[in-house]
């Protein structure tokens, strides 16, 4: 608010003593009572930011060591970093069906990628299961996060890749005009590849002047939307393509400028140069989203949650010190970036080990908004955000019931191990963490595998033989979930 300046009226001295006097006394006896009042009632505005395929440790600020990612890393520094964040599955559609609906994988019954038509897997090689038939779409009786938002005054929109419902006309990623985001309660929306190289088709661009990024029309949609009037809060969803392959640059001086940070020895070279580039310009993206609010002055009351759909892909991104990768339930493939930030209400530069998961967004986002979610299995992470809290422990789920990958099943090798940058074969398998324990089960020889993830999570030392008691207890604890949920299950083939 501005004020008029003294030389703008006539007033005797007195009078303007008085007038001090008097606005001095409001100022500490009225306005900071309702100040206070306003600042417990004014909902935030809340951005979602969702990567796909960023691997735990592809960040500078989770201790990445040639990645750079400043703008990330700046968000992490004035909010809240959680180092034991989860995605809801190891696989794309699978994680985001979840997260949007607050809802377990295996609740849901959406635990693989959509696709053009129904039907089931089709591998290269026979294998000792059958898996259950493919989901398509998100169902519209699911409530999502911009569903359960909007009776509580919130304006809603996405921007970005959906990829919870079937591919349109045979586009992959098309948006199903039946089953979009404007059908599951986000009153804006745009579909667009931005730059990525999927909006590429045959035609590479050319490449860039040195120092220049790219002009990503995805993301300067979601700006204009940022910077647009807003007489209600916001919810945004930015899910960015990126660093999902194809992993291509046309910022070649940006690839070139990692030649001498990339040690020559590293498995998989090139396509380290190249996804270090990729993963600089996701950063970029996401500096201009932040950058954007605060030009529109709206980041004091904005909430930014920024996480990615699963672990890295394998031949690109080094998951290490995690084992496994995108795909698989080992860590690789499920713990990724989560981070916070929420001026005056989330502590500066501040590190959570509370382990949280993408299923409890919605809770999250309804709970800061003045609401309460029901019918999920996520819970609000608000008391996370505060360090003189704590959040009981509770059980955290995951039920991959797939082989993958589908067309080179009998090419991909058989150990899942650490940075090993190979595809591996994974197969049906479910897992549950309860505090320092987690429990792998493998569905074609009901194998278990257990780990002290607090001391252990690179998932080396199998605990099942040592630690049997616990290893039932978490067995008969996720059996009873997995059948509490009416989850889907590969079976043997008759």
């Amino acid at each position: 608010m501005k004020f008029k300046t003294d030389s703008m009226y006539s007033t005797s001295q007195s009078s303007i003593v008085f007038a001090s006097l008097l606005f001095s006394l409001l100022l500490t006896v009225v306005i900071p009572k309702e100040v206070a009042a306003f600042a417990e009632l004014k909902q935030p505005n809340i951005v979602l930011i969702l990567v796909d395929d960023l691997g735990w440790s592809d960040l500078g600020c989770y201790g990445h060591p040639y990645h750079r990612t400043p703008d990330i890393d700046r968000l992490a520094s004035q909010g809240m970093r959680f180092t034991n964040g989860y995605s809801p599955a190891p696989i794309c559609s699978a994680s985001r069906a979840s997260i949007l609906t607050g809802k377990a994988v295996p609740r849901l019954g959406f635990e693989f990628v959509t696709k053009n038509e129904p039907g089931t897997q089709n591998l290269d090689i026979d294998v000792p299961l059958m898996t259950p038939p493919l989901t398509l779409n998100l169902s519209l009786e699911e409530k999502t996060i911009a569903e359960s938002l909007q009776p509580l005054g919130y304006t809603t929109a996405f921007f970005g890749k959906w990829h919870v419902s079937q591919h349109y006309q045979n586009r992959y990623l098309a948006w199903h005009p039946e089953f979009g985001p404007s059908q599951q309660g986000f009153e804006v929306a745009l579909e667009d590849f931005g730059d990525h190289p999927y909006a590429w088709k045959k035609k590479r661009p050319n490449d860039l002047p040195a120092s220049e990024f790219h002009h990503d029309s995805m993301i300067g949609k979601t700006i204009d939307f940022i910077l647009s009037e807003h007489p209600k809060p916001f919810f945004l969803m930015v899910s960015s393509f990126y660093v999902h392959t194809p992993v291509k640059n046309r910022t070649r001086w940006l690839v070139d400028s990692y030649e001498d940070l990339v040690p020559v020895d590293s498995p998989n070279r090139t396509k380290r140069l190249e996804y270090a580039a990729f993963v600089e310009t996701l950063d970029h993206h996401v500096g201009t989203i932040l950058q954007a609010l605060d030009d529109s002055a709206q980041n004091e009351n904005t909430l930014v949650v920024f996480i990615s759909d699963n672990g890295g892909h394998p031949e690109f991104c080094a998951n290490g010190p995690l084992r496994g990768s995108k795909w698989n339930l080992y860590e690789g493939g499920i713990r990724v970036p989560f981070i916070a930030r929420w001026p005056g209400r989330i502590q500066r530069n501040s590190i959570s080990d509370v382990p949280v998961i993408g299923y409890d967004l919605l809770p999250t986002f309804v709970d800061v908004a003045g609401g309460k979610a029901t019918d999920i299995d996520g819970e609000s992470i608000q008391a996370a955000f505060d360090p003189t809290k704590t959040m009981k422990d509770r059980s955290l789920i995951w039920h991959f019931p797939y082989y993958h990958p589908e067309s080179t099943y009998s090419k991909a090798i058989e150990k899942i191990g650490v940075n090993d940058f190979e595809v591996s074969k994974t197969r049906p398998q479910s897992a549950i963490r309860n505090g320092q324990y987690k429990l792998l089960k493998f569905a074609e020889d009901q194998r278990t595998e257990l780990y002290d993830i607090r001391v252990d999570f690179s998932e080396q030392h199998d605990l099942s033989g040592k630690l049997p008691q616990i290893t039932q207890e978490l067995h008969d604890q996720l059996e009873e979930t997995l059948m509490q949920m009416n989850a889907r299950r590969a079976v043997p083939r008759k």
